[in-house]
């Protein structure tokens, strides 16, 4: 007679040779070829509605555009670009060195071309910083050149990353610009201000940095490794210099880099009423968040403007189907901006118009509003 140990002994082992041969062999790991995050580029088989669209819905006005060649030719051909995209009038600042004599000529190159279609904006003079006049002169600089023909005012980061005199980083709050700013109040042009980068940028190169590709293709852009400041010491300067000049309108370029938390910038529109924006370079973050994207657009509908910044004709159709259209799951203009998708946000014609031109028309001073629906 087996004694009980032996036959549990047995029948275990005979379990679990019943239990490997039910089982599929291990899986080898395959051999196969590594890539980088930069080659990396999947196509898609997700299959859902598509609009490409060439032709925004309504005429617009792009208030951030520069445009440094204003000869005949090139006017020609912008008034052809713009008539296919259906914009109706582009407003043009140069980034720096824009002012004075650049001012005045491109003035009247692109008004002797078509005076309904362009607008020009100036730029600060920065020489000669420490001298003891310079705030009055360079007030007067921005005085003269709206004067010339100017309907705003193009500050370029410049102001708060690059700009030094001999004690070191001239901040965005400088008071050495008040008297500029004044000026514009008392004109009632608008200030289109861009103030620093992405936070991203200013983020350590790491995993969980999700700008890392752009870090990596664009290495002067790491400013957590280039710059002894803050990204959020550049917003506080910009903020308080909004907060200490309420009669200035201030346009905040890329929706102040604030597209990631539109909370945040919510929070800036109703604390600061002379404040805008304009969301030039900022569709991958619009995109990822369309059902918050849209509550803020309507939300914040009198306090929006287009602006596109680089200029390249194609890059526009991804404005117009993320504004326009409820697209799902299409692809960013540069992948670098974020690796994701974009989704569309589907604005109502009452908040389209106000984005694409009513609100550029009613702060902006000269644009013509002829060749706009009411």
């Amino acid at each position: 007679m087996r004694s009980p140990l032996l036959l549990f002994s047995a029948l275990a082992v005979s379990a679990f040779a019943a239990d490997q041969a039910a089982s599929p062999p291990a899986e080898k790991k395959s051999p196969g070829p590594s890539i980088s995050i930069e080659d990396y580029n999947p196509k898609s088989t997700l299959r859902v509605p598509e609009h490409t669209l060439t032709h925004a819905k309504f005429p617009f006005i792009d208030v951030h555009n520069h445009q440094r060649n204003v000869t005949p030719a090139k006017l020609d051909q912008l008034i052809k670009d713009m008539d296919g995209l259906n914009m109706r009038i582009l407003v043009n600042s140069p980034v720096s060195g824009g002012q004075g004599k650049w001012v005045a000529e491109a003035v009247k190159a692109m008004k002797a071309k078509d005076p309904q279609r362009f607008a020009v904006m100036t730029n600060i003079d920065y020489a000669g910083l420490e001298d003891p006049g310079y705030p009055a002169r360079a007030a007067a600089q921005v005085e003269a050149d709206i004067k010339a023909g100017a309907c705003g005012l193009k500050v370029w980061k410049h102001l708060g990353m690059m700009l030094n005199d001999s004690k070191g980083r001239i901040h965005v709050d400088d008071p050495r610009f008040d008297q500029v700013w004044e000026v514009c109040a008392q004109y009632k042009i608008p200030v289109l201000i861009h103030t620093g980068d992405p936070w991203g940028l200013f983020q350590p190169m790491d995993k969980n940095n999700e700008r890392w590709l752009e870090l990596k293709l664009r290495a002067t852009r790491n400013q957590s490794e280039q710059t002894k400041f803050t990204w959020e010491q550049l917003m506080d300067e910009q903020h308080r210099l909004f907060a200490k000049h309420p009669n200035t309108i201030f346009i905040n370029a890329h929706l102040g880099w604030l597209g990631h938390d539109l909370g945040k910038l919510g929070e800036l529109l109703d604390r600061l009423p002379n404040v805008y924006a304009e969301i030039g370079a900022i569709t991958s973050e619009l995109g990822r968040q369309p059902r918050a994207a849209k509550t803020f657009f309507t939300k914040y509908q009198d306090r929006i403007l287009f602006g596109k910044d680089l200029y390249d004709v194609p890059e526009y159709y991804t404005y117009f189907r993320l504004l326009e259209t409820d697209d799902e799951y299409f692809d960013p203009i540069r992948k670098y901006h974020g690796i994701w998708k974009l989704y569309g946000l589907d604005l109502p014609d009452d908040v389209l118009k106000k984005l694409y031109y009513k609100n550029a028309l009613r702060i902006i001073p000269g644009l013509s509003a002829a060749g706009f629906p009411q």
